[in-house]
C-alpha cells in the first residue's frame, strides 16, 4: 500500500466496535414523512405496519450543535472511525426485512461496524465503512429487519478533476415514475431524517465549499422512493429484501425518473433511476413474497 493509504490504517481499529439504542416508533413522523412523499392522508394507528424503509425516521442521530462540523455532520470519531476525508456520502444499502415493525413498537437498534477498507482511487483516497443494523422488537428474539449501510469517504474535490463517464440508464421499463426534487423536498425530508448534511439544503454551501451544482437529492430518498414504486406496482406483494447502490448524484431543479421491471416469475423486481439526461444515478433490486 502506498503511504497515503497506510496513514488511514488505523482506522480499521474500528472494527467490531458497536452501539446500541433504543426508540419507539411512534405516529408523527410516519404521518409527516407520508405527506412529503405526497401520498394519500393516513391514520398511522398504532399497530399499523411501517413501509419498509421508513425505519429511517427513528434512531436518530441528537448531536448538540457545538459537536458539528463544518458539514453539518456531527465531528469524525465515537462510534464511526474518525476518516479525515472531507467528502462523506451514503453509497448503498443492503435489508432482509423479517417481520414488520409497527406503530406503537418499542424496538432496540443494535449497530456493528463489519468493515473498513482503504482504498486509492482515480481521484485520491477513499476509504469505506460498512455498518451492520440489526432492529429488534420489544420481546422478540429475532431482528425484525437487518440492514448494512455502506458510507464512502472520498477527498475534497480538486480544481481539473474529472468525474467518471456516465452510465446510460435503461429505458422502456414497465413501471415508470417522474420526480420533479426541489428544495422543500429535501428541506423536508432533512428534517425528518435530522440529517444536518448541508449539501442537501445550504446552497452556497455545496457549491462554493464542495463543489456541486445544485442541492443534492438525498441517496435514500430515491431509494426510499424506489420500493415507494414497487408499493404502488405491486400493491399487494411484500418486499422480503432489498439493495441499492447510489451510482452518481442528482440535484434539485433536474426531475428524474424511477423505473422497475419485475421478473418473469414475479418473485424479483429490478429498479433504478435515472437523472434528466438519462444517466443512471441509483440501481437498486427486490425480491417479493
Amino acid at each position: 500500500m502506498s503511504d497515503t493509504i497506510a496513514d488511514l490504517a488505523h482506522l480499521r481499529q474500528w472494527i467490531g466496535q458497536s452501539e446500541t439504542l433504543n426508540d419507539e416508533i411512534t405516529r408523527a413522523p410516519v404521518r409527516a414523512l407520508n405527506a412529503t412523499l405526497d401520498l394519500p392522508e393516513i391514520d398511522a394507528s398504532v399497530g399499523m405496519p411501517l413501509q419498509p424503509l421508513w425505519h429511517w425516521l427513528y434512531f436518530l442521530p441528537a448531536h448538540r450543535q457545538s459537536e458539528l462540523g463544518r458539514d453539518g455532520h456531527a465531528r469524525r470519531g465515537g462510534f464511526l472511525p474518525p476518516v479525515p476525508l472531507q467528502r462523506r456520502m451514503w453509497a448503498g444499502s443492503q435489508f432482509e426485512f423479517h417481520s414488520p415493525l409497527r406503530v406503537g413498537d418499542s424496538v432496540k437498534r443494535v449497530s456493528t461496524i463489519d468493515d473498513v477498507a482503504i482504498k486509492e482511487g482515480r481521484t485520491g483516497r477513499l476509504v469505506f465503512v460498512k455498518v451492520r443494523h440489526e432492529l429488534f422488537r420489544a420481546d422478540h428474539a429475532g431482528p425484525a429487519l437487518t440492514e448494512f449501510h455502506d458510507v464512502v469517504y472520498r477527498e475534497a474535490k480538486r480544481p481539473g478533476d474529472v468525474e467518471p463517464a456516465p452510465t446510460p440508464a435503461r429505458i422502456g421499463a414497465p413501471w415508470q415514475r417522474n420526480v420533479e426534487p426541489d428544495d422543500v423536498l429535501l428541506f423536508r425530508y432533512s428534517a425528518l431524517t435530522f440529517n444536518g448534511h448541508r449539501i442537501h439544503y445550504d446552497r452556497e454551501y455545496v457549491t462554493k465549499v464542495e463543489g456541486y451544482p445544485g442541492l443534492v437529492v438525498h441517496g435514500p430518498l430515491i431509494a426510499t422512493l424506489l420500493i415507494d414504486l414497487v408499493r404502488r406496482q405491486a400493491p399487494d406483494r411484500e418486499i422480503a429484501s432489498f439493495q441499492f447502490r447510489a451510482v452518481r448524484p442528482t440535484f434539485d431543479g433536474k426531475s428524474f425518473s424511477l423505473n422497475g421491471a419485475p421478473s418473469a416469475d414475479g418473485r424479483s423486481a429490478s429498479l433504478w433511476a435515472a437523472d434528466h439526461e438519462g444517466r443512471l444515478i441509483m440501481q437498486a433490486a427486490a425480491t417479493l413474497n
